[in-house]
């Protein structure tokens, strides 16, 4: 009798294991899943490796100094460090220029050290020298004005404070900006002989650089006068050249014929603002892609009356003694040596410039205003 029941126990235990599995999994699941919901998410750093955790490297500048242009070069220097450690930086590296290398060899260095951004403590000059071994490159380059024209410091609105100079170039913006590359000498054919003679010079220029009237002037300029009252003293030499002797020139812009002239001076400039808020070029850009170059051929003292007329009222088109150019290259001869200055610096005399514009070539720190 009990085996005519067997099937049905059985099947009645199954039912009520089934039945009985179902209520505990529903009790214990929504309990899980609410502890689940409950347990609070690792912190991120609980996912991160032992070598995500150590701090990012200090930044470091490297700062060029001139140091001729400091009676008390340790002040000045404490002041730099100061400024740099209150913005967050290391303490910076100093290079100082020598006659020998008034600035490419320690921007090189600098380069080489790992600095972050390479700063001028100088004049034009010392900026066009270490600007030289920047150019091509993605390391930002910071001006510290400390000469007497600052001039590209000046085209640039930056300010010439130290501690507020040496703030834009630790937190400035990046901004490209075309550099001037000046070859004096004439450049020989592809199938002429070498012979040693005559090679050309290739120096690069920010400001501007000339020959005739202007190289005299800077070169007449006296030092002392300089260091007492400033740009000033650029009038004076001025003055004492305006009856400078004239020179023949052949000029060819771009791929134009050449064209010849009397003239005084020839000045190719990268930017147009010139000392004491005077304007030369006032379309000139530091980073539109071209030169500008003006010819200046005044006869005696009245011809340069309205010369000073069209820089004092920056009108680009003037007299017909003072021609105005707009090029990407371009290549003066002059039938007897004159002298060249690059950014305010004599190089010496030639009788053939050529001058050619790099875009955008060089990375400076700027005001982020």
């Amino acid at each position: 009798m009990l085996k005519d029941y067997l099937p049905w126990i059985i099947a009645g235990l199954v039912v009520l294991a089934l039945v009985v599995g179902g209520v505990v999994l529903t009790r214990v699941a929504p309990e899980s899943a609410a502890t689940l919901r409950r347990r609070p998410r690792p912190p991120r750093a609980h996912f991160r490796n032992g070598d995500d955790e150590m701090p990012a490297p200090v930044k470091r500048a490297g700062v060029v100094i001139n140091p001729t242009k400091f009676a008390d070069l340790p002040t000045v220097r404490a002041r730099i460090t100061g400024t740099c450690v209150a913005n967050g930086w290391g303490e910076p590296l100093f290079y100082e220029t020598t006659v020998e290398d008034p600035g490419q060899g320690q921007a090189a260095q600098a380069v080489r050290d790992g600095v972050d951004v390479v700063c001028t403590l100088g004049g034009d000059g010392t900026v066009r020298n270490v600007a030289s071994a920047l150019v091509g490159t993605e390391t930002p380059l910071g001006i510290l004005p400390a000469g007497t024209g600052n001039l590209l410091a000046r085209n640039l609105d930056l300010p010439v404070a130290l501690e507020s100079a040496v703030a834009v170039a630790l937190t400035g913006r990046n901004r490209r900006i075309d550099v001037g590359e000046l070859v004096v000498g004439a450049v020989p054919a592809v199938d002429a002989p070498d012979d040693g003679d005559d090679v050309p010079e290739t120096h690069h220029f920010l400001v501007m650089s000339g020959i005739g009237m202007d190289a005299q002037i800077m070169a007449g300029t006296n030092e002392n006068l300089k260091a007492k009252v400033g740009w000033p003293a650029y009038m004076v030499s001025g003055l004492k050249h305006l009856v400078s002797p004239e020179f023949r020139i052949g000029v060819k812009v771009d791929d134009d014929l050449e064209f010849r002239r009397r003239a005084r001076m020839v000045v190719i400039g990268n930017c147009g603002r010139l000392l004491g808020g005077l304007v030369l070029m006032p379309n000139a850009r530091v980073d539109d892609g071209q030169l500008d170059a003006v010819i200046a051929s005044p006869r005696g003292v009245v011809g340069w009356v309205p010369v000073a007329t069209r820089v004092a009222t920056r009108q680009r088109k003037g007299h017909p003694t003072l021609d105005h150019k707009v090029c990407k290259e371009i290549r003066v001869r002059t039938d007897r040596p004159v002298p060249v200055q690059i950014d305010g610096d004599v190089i010496g005399e030639a009788s053939e410039v050529s001058a050619r514009v790099r875009p955008g070539s060089l990375t400076v720190r700027v005001s982020i205003t």
